[in-house]
């Protein structure tokens, strides 16, 4: 699969489309890529949503390669940053489901659990239903 493209510019509804697309065919890293490009882009009150966001995809990369260390951390960090958002989500983001996915999932993972989680376990929903 090739990289994204440095200079992609999606709208956020779109960018979310496509990580979620990415995600769900457990490709995380390029996620993670659709999730920076956002991130670069989106106005100064919502970049730590955007970054927390790409940093979840981050995690779940790690996870997928086998660093449990690393996927654990980078998904907490994720949570925290995601979860500054839940009083006003933007764009159906599902804020303060995603933040609590993403700490449970890092309470889980271990070295010596991380090979018996299943792709499902690491596919985030990242808008709300409905």
């Amino acid at each position: 699969m090739a990289t994204t493209p440095d200079d992609l510019h999606l709208s956020p509804t779109e960018s979310l489309a496509e990580a979620q697309r990415l995600l769900a065919a457990g490709h995380a890293f390029h996620a993670h890529e659709v999730l920076e490009a956002a991130w670069k882009d989106a106005p100064d009150e919502q970049r730590e949503l955007w970054r927390g966001l790409a940093q979840l995809a981050v995690g779940l990369t790690h996870a997928r390669r086998g660093n449990a260390t690393g996927a654990a951390r980078l998904l907490g960090r994720a949570a925290d940053r995601i979860a500054e958002y839940a009083g006003e989500p933007p764009y159906g983001i599902a804020v303060a489901e995603l933040a609590a996915w993403a700490r449970a999932l890092s309470a889980r993972i271990t070295p010596a659990t991380l090979p018996d989680l299943a792709d499902s376990d690491l596919t985030p929903r990242l808008l709300r239903a409905g």
